[in-house]
């Protein structure tokens, strides 16, 4: 694909972004019309129809853009970095350690509120992707794509029985980790996307660094080096940016299955290998897709489908289709 039709297909994913955000704040249990969301936003006046748009669907709305950007983004570097198709952001045991810590922190510690065990999700999510890469480098070798998948499944192994350990001795940690663990970007508001954007931010900009270098690797680590890559450099900051963007998101929303298994595939059939493209393709699909996934379990049902469940319903069945696919396959 040439410059100028990624460019158009880039264009139009952002004009299909933005129809989505607008169907995100226009519909759910109560459907608002345009023009009523347009007057809740620029000229408040305390209605309940304000308070609908203003205080749940626009900051609702916001959360999923950023979750979608960053695990679309995290999803190809994760592909990327491991070569393995079925690989997903919390392959680094980012996932399971966010909900270790935040089980700790309720159980031990009696933090009960988002507000409080956000930080101590993204804490955890960072300790575990430190683990996971020293185990990974542990050898003379460095990290490579097969030492830090089989480091980051012993970690997120073990962290899951020690969650199940925890959890099943204490009621109301089971319940408050039920909840967290079903993966939503409902009842956050403006300080929960506050919270984690500047990591997103963060995140987006490693990621964006460590395109380049990603397309070197995808040569081999042996051509890579003599070409003049620097590889544990490009490794780094690759984990870094992974860490940064699924640490933040998880800690804020909880796992959302599939989205990073699966957008990379998509965006890699519009742009092909070229990493330069592939993350931002990515990100603009995740949070297409993230969004369109919300509405959607808003639309079918009055108390509405959880995000992460409904992308895990549908995300099975439309990533075993993508992966039969020749050339799909392959990273």
């Amino acid at each position: 694909m040439t410059g100028t039709k990624r460019l158009s297909s880039l264009a139009a994913l952002s004009v299909l972004l933005l129809v989505v955000c607008l169907a995100s704040v226009a519909l759910g249990a109560r459907p608002i019309p345009l023009g009523a969301v347009w007057e809740a936003i620029v000229h408040p006046l305390g209605t309940e129809t304000d308070i609908i748009v203003r205080s749940l669907r626009v900051p609702r709305t916001v959360l999923g853009v950023l979750a979608g950007f960053a695990l679309g983004a995290a999803g190809a570097l994760m592909q990327g970095h491991t070569r393995n198709p079925l690989a997903d952001p919390g392959l680094l045991g980012v996932t399971q350690g966010a909900a270790f810590a935040v089980v700790l922190a309720v159980v031990v510690l009696g933090v009960h509120s988002l507000y409080g065990f956000i930080w101590f999700g993204f804490a955890g999510a960072l300790v575990a992707s430190v683990v996971v890469f020293v185990l990974g480098a542990v050898g003379g070798r460095g990290a490579t794509p097969v030492t830090l998948a089989l480091a980051g499944a012993a970690v997120s192994a073990l962290l899951g029985g020690l969650i199940s350990a925890v959890v099943l001795g204490d009621e109301r940690g089971m319940e408050t980790y039920r909840f967290w663990h079903v993966g939503s970007i409902a009842g956050r508001d403006y300080a929960v996307a506050g919270q984690i954007a500047p990591f997103l931010v963060a995140g987006l900009l490693l990621a964006a660094v460590n395109t380049p270098g990603m397309n070197t690797l995808a040569l081999g680590e042996d051509v890579a080096t003599a070409l003049g890559q620097r590889v544990l450099r490009t490794r780094i900051l690759g984990v870094c940016a992974i860490t940064l963007l699924t640490g933040s998101v998880v800690a804020a929303c909880g796992p959302i299955a599939f989205l990073g298994l699966v957008v990379p595939h998509l965006a890699r059939a519009i742009t092909g290998p070229d990493y330069r493209w592939l993350v931002p393709f990515a990100a603009l699909i995740g949070a297409i897709l993230l969004l369109a996934a919300d509405v959607l379990g808003r639309v079918l049902t009055e108390d509405s489908f959880e995000v992460g469940i409904l992308l895990a319903v549908l995300g099975a069945p439309v990533f075993v289709f993508l992966v039969r696919r020749k050339g799909l396959a392959h990273v």
